[in-house]
């Protein structure tokens, strides 16, 4: 279970050419190929670029291990309580709702 027979293949192949025409599966496999060299080009890139000890982006500082996160904390900001909050002034530009007949 789990790998693919020839009738399977062949199905699959079927399908593809009846889903895209058989103009355009040429294209397809090129253009997946394609991107299949590039994925493999930047794993490959990033592996390498985190074994390179010489790197300075690769060099943790001397505060943060594995698992440790650190975030810059942000001030609280003060809020003036005289000014409107802006529930109120949304409300009070609204046309009045009520009809009279």
């Amino acid at each position: 279970m789990g790998s693919l027979g020839p009738t399977e293949l062949l199905l699959i192949l079927l399908v593809l050419v009846l889903l895209f025409g058989a103009r355009k599966l040429p294209d397809l496999a090129r253009g997946t190929g394609r991107a299949l060299r590039i994925f493999k080009a930047e794993t490959k890139g990033l592996v390498d670029d985190d074994d390179d000890p010489d790197n300075p982006d690769n060099r943790r500082s001397a505060g943060t291990s594995r698992g440790e996160i650190t975030a810059e904390r942000s001030q609280p900001t003060a809020i003036d309580p005289s000014a409107p909050s802006p529930q109120a002034e949304s409300s009070s530009t609204l046309p009045p709702t009520h009809t009279e007949k």
